[in-house]
């Protein structure tokens, strides 16, 4: 839905022929200049200097995070304190890519984080977006937005899983079905003929997470008697419902 909407956007905007103001490729002295704000700005982070973002962030300043969280200047600045005995981490910026538009500049560029949680070794990694503008010579921070990259998640061994309990077609509307196989010993499905099979990764019992880059739940629900008779894919806090049309398991 989201995809057509974009299109059907993109075709108006066409039609129309909106004037478009080309960026120019920022020099490097302001992709340095600009890298070196944005990493003295997540360095405070874990640190919880405010003084750092206080001085940084333009006064109307928009953030908004990986889910959907929309702070301005004063809540973000308040909100940072240092991290807990425990905790700690640190962000590394890579591929960074400067546009500029007069006043206003965008750097996109990767956030690598490492997190450690009592010992426990993590890695984040975002996408972000920033829009600085210049103000009296100096550029702040106006906006921020990231998204988290998907990465492999951690395997997880499940004993007793029978897979031919899942196999099977199962349907959401018409010509919409869903083949669910093992292939290699590995459970997985093709949303239509001659398209590539998905493998998905067990969590627990009749729980699966998918391998591509949405990583959505795919979660088989069984009847009193233990049989299954559907499949629900748990797709951006939504679930999709797939009734059960053959198979035994």
């Amino acid at each position: 839905m989201r995809t057509h909407w974009l299109v059907s956007a993109l075709a108006c905007l066409t039609a129309l022929q909106v004037p478009t103001l080309d960026a120019a490729e920022a020099p490097t002295v302001l992709r340095d200049q600009l890298v070196a704000i944005t990493q003295a700005w997540v360095d405070a982070i874990p640190l919880g200097k405010q003084d750092v973002w206080q001085r940084t962030l333009a006064d109307d300043a928009v953030l908004i995070d990986e889910f959907g969280r929309i702070q301005h200047k004063k809540d973000a600045v308040a909100s940072l304190q240092p991290f807990p005995a425990g905790f700690s981490g640190s962000i590394e910026l890579r591929d960074p890519h400067v546009q500029q538009y007069g006043d206003t500049a965008l750097l996109r560029v990767e956030e690598y984080e490492r997190e450690s949680i009592f010992n426990q070794k993590f890695v984040v990694r975002y996408q972000s977006l920033l829009t600085f503008i210049r103000q009296a010579g100096t550029w702040k921070l106006a906006g921020y937005a990231d998204v988290t990259i998907p990465t492999p998640p951690p395997k997880l061994t499940v004993g007793g899983l029978a897979l031919d309990d899942y196999t099977g077609s199962y349907r959401y509307g018409p010509d919409r079905a869903w083949s669910v196989s093992v292939k290699d010993g590995v459970l997985g499905y093709v949303t239509k003929a001659g398209r590539p099979f998905n493998r998905i990764e067990p969590i627990a019992r009749d729980v699966f997470m998918g391998t591509d880059d949405e990583r959505n739940l795919l979660i088989f629900r069984r009847d009193a008697a233990g049989h299954v008779t559907e499949l629900v894919e748990r797709r951006k806090f939504n679930d999709l419902h797939l009734a059960r049309e053959t198979g035994t398991g």
